[in-house]
């Protein structure tokens, strides 16, 4: 096993850049999902260390060895593509073998790790089948078992779930996150799907126009985004137009709301707030006043088993935000509703607004 580390990379497809100047390293053992939009440059990082692509600048490395001008095919690494690429008219068994095969590796030597890495993928009754005969998350286990059976320094996963319907998806990441960890292999995981990333990843790496925005834990890239950019792509968000009253408040609609998002902004300055849902409070009935709270109407109510989220229309201004509620405890709430918002600003964001929109008042 070893460290996977990119530094510097650059990567260029005629004018477009995929990559400018990626520094990033998995530690030892470690997963680390990169997560980002559809072209932001994620599958080109796995690429490269694959060595299906070389980059423009830049070295990759594993355990400290470099190995951007090594070919693919002898960099030790283990892919399991999106797409399965088993091979038909093999057995289960026999699709595990083939790397193995490849690698020269004597009979009863084959015939251990692949009977191995098929018990640490509870597939081993599924030995003699051929992938036809297998669901879409069985095969997806069998590509991962081919990838560990050759014993890789790193695994690298571009997408393995996207083909799979939710419940299964779900299963197997799981599945995916438990031999990740029995086996103590460095992983590195692709994927647009958030959910995905924040079940699964040691570190979240978010990704957009080629660049890491951030990398650090789940809770951390979800609680702390350390831009606009991270806090709208991971998880939900309200948007709400302010006025900066100073570095540890903001107006809105006539509301003072403490927050230290204000800070390196300039006094009347007009921002963006945004503010997770679960720091919406909604209260039925309204508020007691203007002062502690927004006003609005309850515009659509989103059961989600353990929580419900609500859209509220504020009445300061015709922008809807959403609140999300401890469906155990929270008062039943329907359509037309009045309700009242109040704000914990204390996780929020600003980003500077269009000079041209200001905060609606009345």
């Amino acid at each position: 096993m070893g460290a996977l580390t990119f530094t510097g990379i650059r990567k260029t497809f005629g004018t477009n850049v995929a990559l400018e100047h990626l520094d990033l390293d998995v530690h030892d053992g470690e997963l680390i999902s990169l997560l980002g939009p559809s072209g932001c440059g994620k599958t080109t990082a796995l690429r490269i260390a694959a060595g299906f692509e070389m980059a423009d600048a830049g070295i990759v490395s594993v355990g400290g060895a470099d190995l951007s001008d090594v070919p693919a095919h002898k960099r030790n690494m283990g892919m399991v593509f999106q797409s399965y690429s088993l091979f038909p008219n093999l057995t289960v068994a026999l699709n595990v073998d083939y790397g193995l095969r490849t690698r020269s590796i004597a009979k009863p030597e084959r015939r251990r790790r692949v009977a191995e890495t098929l018990e640490l993928v509870e597939l081993t009754s599924m030995a003699s089948r051929y992938p036809h005969q297998l669901s879409g998350g069985q095969q997806q286990r069998v590509a991962l078992a081919r990838a560990l059976a050759v014993r890789p320094q790193v695994l690298l996963l571009d997408e393995p779930l996207s083909a799979l319907d939710a419940k299964v998806r779900a299963a197997l990441r799981d599945e995916i996150r438990r031999i990740q960890t029995e086996v103590g292999i460095t992983t590195l995981f692709v994927t647009h799907d958030q959910e995905e990333a924040l079940g699964i990843s040691d570190r979240i790496g978010v990704m957009s126009n080629g660049r890491l925005e951030q990398l650090a834990t789940p809770r951390e890239i979800y609680r702390h985004p350390a831009s606009a950019f991270v806090a709208r792509f991971v998880g939900s968000m309200n948007e709400l137009p302010a006025t900066v009253l100073g570095p540890d408040a903001v107006e809105i609609g006539g509301l003072r709301v403490a927050t230290a998002a204000s800070a390196g902004f300039t006094h009347g300055e007009s921002v963006a707030l945004l503010v997770r849902p679960e720091d919406f409070v909604a209260h039925l009935g309204g508020t007691p006043s203007a002062e502690n709270g927004l006003q609005g109407t309850v515009t659509a109510v989103t059961f989600q088993g353990p929580t419900t989220i609500i859209s509220v229309r504020l009445d300061r201004f015709d922008k809807l935000v959403s609140a999300e509620m401890n469906t155990a405890v929270a008062p039943i709430v329907i359509i037309g509703d009045r309700v009242g918002v109040t704000i914990d600003a204390t996780r929020a964001l600003a980003e500077r607004a269009d000079p041209a929109v200001q905060p609606a008042r009345v």
